[in-house]
């Protein structure tokens, strides 16, 4: 059976109204979300909360059991399989570009924990309390990227998302402090490069000067992050640098060649060329849209 890609874009054009862009969207029921019948792999994040009944569905060959107050989070490049809803099961569901997802939690302390957590338990109880303030956030960013004419929706939505998943981290705090699980080498290596990255993304894109720092190779280091995240490292560093560059292009007024020195590009020609290549155009188109 040949394997799908499946994609915010493709359930646009089925017509499905609570979205921003190719970007975000939302399901006041997760059962509504038309799940290809055979395996196809994510290009974007999932997540999801189930409100009642039992659901199932396997994601890189491992089956999951979905029971009421479940959060779900199916990250970007995972294979989708065997999805069954049964009868009386509800839920809502978010979609969220993989640019969308991790600039909303770029700020977020701790990110790289909630990353590893999202990919060994894809499927996690939480409280009543929890659930339900899952879902008020839920109804509040589904009215905000409802509203076509707030013209700072996205952004809204956005961080009222980010507050979202910060609730879901003191969730993810509440269940490691039940066990005691120590991290393994490959994560103990992913989360030191992340808190790297984060420190020092605007003036090192290398990744032989993040392995100096960890005094381990470049190939090692690459090698182990795309084991725990299925990212490579220039990935990652790539997701910060672009990030930035939005938030400053958008949110401030400094010009292009000023961003370019902050962000230590060589030239403001160099910062075009790098920008147009991730985002697909240039600069000032993108300040200007």
């Amino acid at each position: 059976m040949e394997l799908i890609n499946s994609s915010i874009s493709d359930l646009v054009s089925h017509g499905y109204v609570s979205h921003i862009d190719n970007d975000l969207m939302l399901f006041d029921d997760f059962t509504d979300i038309p799940i290809p019948t055979g395996p196809s792999r994510t290009n974007d994040i999932i997540v999801g909360l189930c409100l009642q009944g039992v659901s199932q569905y396997t994601s890189n060959t491992i089956s999951h059991i979905v029971h009421a107050n479940d959060a779900i989070i199916i990250p970007d490049g995972q294979v989708v399989d065997d999805y069954k809803p049964r009868i009386g099961s509800t839920g809502i569901g978010l979609i969220m570009s993989r640019e969308f997802f991790y600039g909303a939690v770029s700020d977020i302390h701790k990110q790289s924990s909630l990353i590893l957590f999202s990919r060994s338990h894809p499927v996690f109880s939480l409280t009543a309390d929890e659930s339900r303030n899952m879902v008020s956030y839920f109804r509040l960013i589904k009215e905000k990227v409802d509203d076509s004419s707030n013209h700072f929706r996205k952004d809204v939505a956005r961080h009222l998302i980010a507050a979202m998943i910060c609730e879901l981290g003191c969730a993810i705090d509440r269940i490691y402090s039940g066990y005691d699980k120590k991290q393994t080498r490959a994560e103990m290596i992913f989360t030191e490069f992340i808190r790297l990255v984060e420190e020092n993304y605007k003036q090192e894109r290398r990744v032989s000067w993040y392995g100096e720092q960890m005094c381990i190779t470049p190939k090692y280091l690459s090698e182990t992050v795309k084991q725990v995240s299925k990212r490579t490292p220039n990935d990652w560093i790539d997701n910060y640098v672009v990030t930035e560059l939005r938030v400053q292009l958008k949110n401030t007024t400094k010009s292009i060649k000023e961003i370019a020195h902050d962000m230590n590009f060589p030239n403001q020609s160099f910062l075009g060329k790098y920008f147009k290549e991730h985002v697909g155009m240039s600069p000032l188109s993108y300040r200007k849209s």
